[in-house]
């Protein structure tokens, strides 16, 4: 089969709506969609070529496509023409729209906003995401009239919407069944179709989880470096959950179930989103900037910074626009930093919000934190304050294992209704330098916290933002004692991605090292705004903690619970090879069954038993052939395993934060 194809240089094609995708692919025969993976492939090598808002690409000596995109978003069938003879039911228009990247309706900037989108835009991001990466904030003016709330929010479903999540759950279903390599261009659109006639009947979170899946799907038919098959598989088990409860619904509620029972399942309203993030009035509010972090997605790049105010509830402001040309995304994002907060005419940056402070008037504020920048929005610059003064003090006061329980159960939640900040954590701790550790031994900046021994990443990998550089000469400084800012890493055992690092607070003892900070930097650096220099530490003239013998050697055996992997390479494994993949490597479930019930998972096994069954279960006709079939049992175990490794693998990160006697990092 040939694989759909990216262009070679994103930057050439402009984006194009999701449902035009659906509608062009749709007016296709069913010879030609036979054809649109291998005709979008040879189209994706062609050159393009920009006129204003026309992208033309050249087909042959005889024929041309031009796409018709206003600020780079192609948003009607109408705006993508073809000369040839077929046209307008002609593969190359369908190859067009397939080779763009796809444009999300509530990320484009409103007419009267003057605002970018968010900084979780674009597929993956996290963060990774801050990625899942599964829908964006608003981009609007941020006042309280931004959304019209819906009469029928949490009412029961029409026969609309239960005709439209029916139709969402076969396709995802049918993408399931595929896998990423048979999951082409039609497959593709027949879900960016469900996802449209979803979002039309007032379904806009599965809508959003749709195209969402589909981002993804191109990305791993791609090859794309960012892609995570773990954001994949995330995306596809959120989408047929929520579609599997909104199909059982009753007439008003849904019965909260063992796999989610924090993800608002039981609310109607919960599961059928909203078309555009609700600003409420905020009044007046004091804030103190916290730190900033860099956004850089496969579409945007920009900056989220950080501020709480004097009650402690953190809040955001981004500034993040789309980048043209992935080279250039860094340097984008890190300048970002320098752009002033769009926020009244208050007359600070971004990298000077971290240590300074805003009076705001008339402030508005969505549920997950986002301030407002509508125009009765009056702010002016204030005094900053210390980490270790209050109210920013107050965040470091709640223990670790609590602040790991919040994150954990915040995660569950849709974004929508996430607080904000509720997957950081705020921890003090001390330094132990580079060793291995960890399943596969690979060396890590470890640090004591409060007895626990926890692995620092960097934020984001690429090498054009400052994490990696700063955690490199960090791990020089063994004993260095420090009050950090990270985003929670699940993992059996404590690990933490780093976003800001500052002074903790109680000084360093004599011979100790210690951050020898500027007087600008206000005793905290931006870990990926901000590059520390040599001269910024001053090393220990002392002999420093060192990495306790059981972990500087190999990492140990897996314990107890590592034979869960074994479940989750099987839901992996659907997501890549589809159900016919995993019906043929059935024979291999048996000794994966045999370790978990040994482990005392004996839910796993059972669960790894019905998936394999499943799989292989395909009904067949009177002559013993193989018949096409809804999917519904394998997509129903398939959900069943996905759901129950994700609250197993919570539970263990969980635990891996409340123990005190680590005594070696595989145990």
């Amino acid at each position: 089969m040939t694989e759909q194809q990216s262009p070679p240089s994103g930057a050439a094609w402009p984006a194009v709506r999701p449902e035009v995708v659906a509608e062009v692919v749709a007016g296709l025969s069913a010879r030609l969609q036979k054809r649109l993976d291998g005709a979008a492939a040879k189209l994706a090598e062609r050159p393009v070529q920009r006129s204003g808002d026309e992208w033309r690409i050249e087909v042959d000596e005889e024929t041309a496509l031009v796409l018709h995109a206003p600020g780079g978003v192609v948003r009607g069938p109408a705006d993508v023409r073809c000369g040839c003879l077929l046209a307008p039911a002609c593969v190359h228009r369908a190859a067009a729209v397939t080779v763009c990247r796809l444009a999300d309706a509530d990320l484009e900037p409103g007419p009267d906003t003057g605002t970018e989108p968010g900084p979780d835009a674009g597929p993956e991001g996290e963060p990774e995401a801050p990625a899942s990466p599964d829908t964006a904030p608003d981009a609007g003016s941020g006042t309280a009239a931004d959304t019209v709330p819906d009469s029928r929010a949490g009412g029961p479903l029409t026969p609309a919407e239960q005709a439209a999540v029916r139709h969402l759950h076969r396709a995802a279903a049918a993408v399931l069944a595929a896998g990423v390599g048979g999951a082409g261009a039609v497959l593709q659109a027949e879900l960016l179709r469900a996802a449209h006639r979803a979002r039309l009947a007032g379904l806009h979170r599965p809508a959003a989880a749709a195209v969402a899946v589909v981002t993804q799907v191109r990305a791993a038919r791609s090859g794309e470096p960012d892609h995570r098959l773990a954001a994949l598989v995330a995306g596809l088990r959120e989408l047929l959950d929520l579609t599997t409860a909104l199909t059982g619904a009753a007439p008003t509620t849904v019965a909260p179930t063992p796999a989610a029972p924090t993800a608002g399942r039981g609310d109607l309203a919960v599961l059928r989103g909203t078309a555009r993030q609700a600003y409420r009035e905020a009044g007046g509010l004091r804030l103190y900037g916290l730190f900033a972090e860099p956004v850089l997605t496969a579409t945007h790049a920009g900056v989220l910074t950080w501020a709480v105010d004097a009650t402690g509830r953190l809040s955001t402001v981004a500034e993040v626009m789309p980048h043209a040309d992935p080279t250039t995304a860094a340097p984008q994002a890190v300048g970002a930093g320098n752009r002033a907060v769009r926020l009244g005419d208050a007359l600070l940056s971004h990298r000077e919000f971290t240590r300074a402070g805003l009076a705001v008037q008339g402030a508005t504020r969505s549920a997950t934190g986002r301030l407002g920048a509508g125009s009765s929005v009056r702010a002016v610059r204030a005094s900053g304050a210390a980490w270790t003064a209050e109210p920013v003090a107050g965040l470091w006061a709640e223990p670790p294992a609590a602040q790991v329980e919040r994150a954990l159960a915040a995660a569950a939640l849709p974004y929508e209704t996430r607080p904000a900040g509720s997957d950081l954590l705020f921890l003090d701790v001390t330094l132990l330098g580079a060793a291995p550790y960890g399943p596969g031994g690979a060396p890590q900046l470890l640090a004591d916290c409060a007895g626990l021994v926890v692995a620092l990443h960097a934020a984001h990998d690429h090498p054009g933002l400052a994490y990696r550089g700063n955690l490199a000469l960090l791990a020089t400084a063994p004993g260095l004692r420090l009050r950090v800012i990270g985003r929670l890493e699940r993992a059996e055992r404590p690990e933490l991605r780093l976003l800001a690092v500052g002074v903790p607070p109680a000084g360093p003892e004599t011979g100790e090292p210690a951050l020898a900070l500027p007087a600008d930097r206000a005793a905290r650096v931006n870990l990926g705004l901000e590059r520390l220099q040599t001269a910024d530490l001053t090393l220990a003239t002392t002999i420093a903690p060192a990495v306790p013998d059981t972990l500087a050697g190999p990492a140990a055996p897996a314990g107890p619970a590592a034979p869960v992997h074994l479940l989750a390479r099987r839901v992996e494994q659907a997501v890549t090879g589809g159900r016919q993949g995993l019906a043929l490597g059935a024979g291999r479930a048996d000794t994966g069954r045999a370790e978990l019930r040994a482990a005392g998972l004996a839910t796993g096994a059972a669960l790894l038993d019905a998936l394999r069954a499943a799989a292989a279960d395909h009904p067949r006709d009177v002559f013993g052939r193989i018949v096409a079939d809804d999917h519904a049992a394998f997509t129903t175990a398939w959900l069943a395993a996905a759901c129950y490794g994700e609250e197993l693998a919570s539970a263990l990160c969980a635990g891996g934060w409340q123990r005190r006697d680590q005594v070696k990092p595989g145990s």
